[in-house]
Order: structure tokens, then sequence, then C-alpha cells
């Protein structure tokens, strides 16, 4: 079979990882002559729905904006490995970025829920928070927390070009400090911020008015490249704080959710009840 989907260079999600693992694998038989030819033909098939998978899905999902795609492709042209050197925020890469597929359906998400106020927890170049602004009303309203300044100019800068950019409204500091002093309710959080922290925006959430009482929080990365379920070498310090989440999450009687094998991972909570104590 001809290869017709390219690899990605650097694997991020649990399903790129296992194309790229799955293609190594067919190059090493494809060089034993003396391997049988179906176990070549079994492995190649799985090869190309490994890598096949996500090319499909921006294919069959709606077109991201030009405003989007704009940003995207700003955030590819940026040399992260140098900015990461001054970054108050950690490395930095633009695989961090939420991407097309993701975010349409964040925005699919406000939609749903009819949200007219949206809190973007971890907004990196801006993708998210640009895609849930597109598709809230006129007076709707997108807050934003980036730590890092330079990023959060950058978002800015992306937003000015944009109608939809005109709803957002960044702040810049430690997300945590940000979200406590912020005024609610919130109709839709999305949490893409430090996995360490995780805990803390859900639990403070879930605990206050901040999140309004139909409220749904989405949680990003709860897949973490297949760390949390993985049982192939020690998990990183994010691998056990998103494994630690999902684990209090999943045992926590306020809630239920839901977690989508979405690029890496996604999951939606909302309250069981209305009580927001």
């Amino acid at each position: 079979m001809a290869d017709t989907v390219s690899i990605p260079s650097h694997p991020v999600t649990p399903s790129t990882i296992l194309a790229v693992e799955l293609a190594e694998l067919v190059a090493l038989v494809d060089a034993a002559p003396e391997l049988d030819p179906g176990l070549k033909e079994r492995l190649r098939r799985a090869r190309d729905l490994a890598r096949g998978l996500d090319p499909y899905l921006e294919e069959c999902s709606t077109p991201e904006s030009p405003a989007l795609a704009a940003l995207a492709a700003r955030t590819r042209a940026e040399r992260w490995s140098e900015r990461s050197l001054v970054a108050g925020s950690g490395p930095l890469e633009q695989e961090m970025l939420s991407g097309h597929v993701e975010g349409q359906t964040l925005k699919f998400l406000v939609h749903m829920t009819r949200a007219r106020r949206v809190l973007d927890i971890g907004m990196f170049t801006g993708y998210s928070a640009l895609a849930m602004a597109e598709a809230l009303p006129d007076d709707g309203e997108v807050v934003a927390c980036e730590v890092d300044p330079y990023v959060a100019d950058l978002a800015r800068q992306c937003f000015a070009e944009s109608p939809a950019g005109r709803r957002i409204r960044v702040e810049v500091g430690p997300a945590l400090n940000t979200v406590l002093r912020l005024d609610g309710p919130f109709d839709v959080v999305f949490i893409d911020a430090d996995k360490t922290g995780y805990l803390d925006y859900f639990h403070y959430l879930i605990g206050s008015d901040l999140l309004a009482p139909h409220g749904v929080i989405v949680v990003d990365n709860t897949l973490l490249q297949g760390e949390p379920y993985s049982n192939s070498g020690a998990r990183s310090t994010n691998g056990q704080a998103i494994a630690d989440f999902n684990r209090v999450v999943a045992a926590d009687a306020r809630v239920e959710q839901v977690l989508l094998p979405l690029r890496d991972g996604v999951t939606l909570i909302r309250r069981t009840s209305t009580d927001a104590s």
C-alpha cells in the first residue's frame, strides 16, 4: 500500500505516538525477508489505521475560520525553542495549540450550552479562546488566563485581526491567582494550564459560584500521551498529576464526567445537582 498520510515529526497524543511506533515496526519487519508476508500486511493496516485517524477527523470537521487559521500559522512560525529559554511558564512548543478539531469541538460546546461567559484557563497563543469567542453572542465574553506576557501579547495581536477578538479579555499572571479574584458565573470553563494545578482548579470551580449552576468544565490533556493508563515506563510529574486528577474526578459524587479520546484527551464535567456548595 502506498504511503499517503505523513507521520508527525513530534507526536504528542496517544494516536500520533501509536502511529509513529507502528511505522517504525513496519520498517523493521519490511527489512526482514524471512518474516511472514501476512504479518507484515497486518502491521501495515494497523499503522494506516492509527496515522490516518487525525487527518480524517480534520477532513470531516467544519473548517476553521480564516482568523483561526492565521493564528495557527503565526504559532507555527514562532521559534518556541528559543523563546522557552526566557519564558516564565516553562517549555513552550507549537503543539500546545489546541488545533482545528479540538477548537471546533469547543465552539460546538459553546453553541450547545448557549454560553454567554467563558473562562479559558491556560490560553497559550489563543486558539481555544478565539474558537469559543467565535461561538458567543455579540455581548458574550471570554476571560482568558495566560502566565507568559510574550505569549499573551502575541495572542492579543491575533485577536485584533478577528471580529470575535473583541469578546476576549486577557488576564496575565498565574492562573489560579486570576481565578480566585474573578466574579462568576461562567457557563463554560476550559482548563489547559499547569497539569499539577488541575485538581486545585477543579475543586475551586465545583465548590464555588464561579461555575454557573448548569455550567460545563472542559479539561484538556487528560490522556497525556497515554501516561495515565500505560504501564510502559515511569510516569512524568505531569503524567502522575493527570492520573491523580482523573481518579479524583471519577470518584467525586458531586459530578458526572466523560473522557473523550480527542487529541490528547478531553474530559467534560458537570455537577450532578445545581447546588454549588
